[in-house]
């Protein structure tokens, strides 16, 4: 495709990024990307075969969908699986060759019954992590149930635990009572593994730091971590560069992505003139308004709307009107030299594409965070890896 709507992926600052993590976590946790949701709108095979090449062993997932797309494309690492799935999908778990989280003895009975059905008389088995609750309220077992389903998973013929796991419901914040609740959670996952233990069963590898705790808890790493925003360069919530720096953390991310377009048309409007959907914006004085081909069906929220602002030629200038589903308008001023017919806008990204906001910056104006920011760019969105 050559439509000027792209979305840019800097090859560079993803392989800096995952090299920040692995100097951080050390040679002996194994790190676990998270590519679900097409790893965070960065494209999940263009993600996923840049961090094989540099030894990265496992990947994470939230649907089978997303699973097929990678071993379709040739993506051989280990795949988990972070949601649960229906009875209808369990073959495809098989088929694939993935590593799911279970619980409940049901679950796990199904699990086993179509594993039973699928393998028959071959001896395969299939690895399985236990998804521990410790606070989050979704998806796992409770700490003091641990030892009997890992002894129910062990008992199955075709089912093998090589896991456990848990996931933190506010790492990402500073407030004392959060870092207590983070803090009881750890402690929680402990005690499960513990109980594992105690029946005499290898719990494998076990893991619970995403992003925050990984930067923020060093002690919680376990035997593996699972980077998710910071593989993409933007920092979780509270956990920012300062903070790290301030506790002698010394991580340097960079965005990976831009999103960027170029200009359309140059219209001229008189004083008062309206623009777009609603005539919620009126021009204060004479000027000149550049149309953009990028719009809320790409992923420029139409909420980005009226205090977001484009970078052109290393300027910003402001979005005028509401943005449309496939197009935007910016206010560039009355006869700006700056700015040309066809020339590159970028929405936001790192420095080297000639950014000057952030998915961040995105974030906080339509008071969201920088992952729905990313994930929202549309699939019509090609995305272009550079370097």
């Amino acid at each position: 495709m050559n439509r000027a709507t792209k979305a840019i992926i800097y090859k560079e600052n993803l392989v800096h990024n995952i090299s920040q993590i692995k100097n951080l976590v050390g040679k002996d946790t194994k790190i676990c990307i998270a590519v679900k949701a097409d790893s965070y709108g960065h494209n999940s095979i263009l993600t996923s075969k840049i961090a094989e090449e540099i030894g990265i062993e496992y990947l994470a997932v939230a649907t089978i969908g997303e699973a097929f797309e990678l071993r379709e494309a040739g993506i051989k690492s280990k795949i988990l699986l972070l949601s649960l799935c229906t009875p209808e999908e369990f073959e495809d778990i098989f088929k694939l060759d993935l590593i799911p989280l279970v619980f409940t003895k049901e679950y796990i009975q199904g699990l086993s019954d179509a594993a039973d059905k699928f393998y028959k008389n071959d001896s395969k088995k299939v690895a399985v992590h236990l998804a521990v609750d410790t606070g989050m309220g979704r998806i796992g077992c409770y700490a003091n149930e641990a030892g009997e389903q890992a002894k129910l998973i062990n008992s199955k013929n075709h089912l093998v635990l090589k896991g456990m796991c848990t996931h933190f419901a506010v790492s990402d914040s500073l407030t004392e009572e959060n870092q207590i609740f983070t803090k009881n959670q750890y402690d929680n996952f402990v005690l499960a593994v513990e109980n594992v233990k105690k029946e005499g069963i290898n719990p494998g590898i076990c893991h619970c730091g995403s992003s925050a705790a990984l930067l923020n808890n060093k002690e919680m790493h376990f035997d593996m971590v699972r980077p998710g925003i910071i593989t993409y360069g933007y920092y979780p919530d509270e956990i920012t560069q300062e903070y790290l720096y301030s506790k002698g953390v010394n991580i340097d991310l960079k965005p990976v992505l831009a999103f960027e377009t170029k200009v359309v048309a140059i219209r001229h409007f008189e004083k008062g003139k309206t623009i777009s959907y609603g005539r919620t914006y009126a021009c204060p004085e004479d000027t000149d308004i550049a149309v953009l081909p990028i719009g809320y069906a790409d992923g420029l929220l139409r909420r980005f709307s009226p205090e977001g602002k484009v970078t052109i030629n290393g300027k910003l200038y402001p979005i005028c009107g509401r943005i449309c589903m496939d197009q935007c308008m910016v206010n560039i001023g009355k006869n700006n030299p700056d700015v040309k017919l066809w020339d590159k806008v970028v929405i936001f990204g790192p420095s080297q594409s000639g950014a000057l906001m952030t998915a961040d910056d995105y974030a906080k104006i339509g008071n969201t965070i920088s992952y729905e920011v990313l994930t929202s760019i549309s699939k019509r969105v090609e995305r272009v890896v550079e370097g």
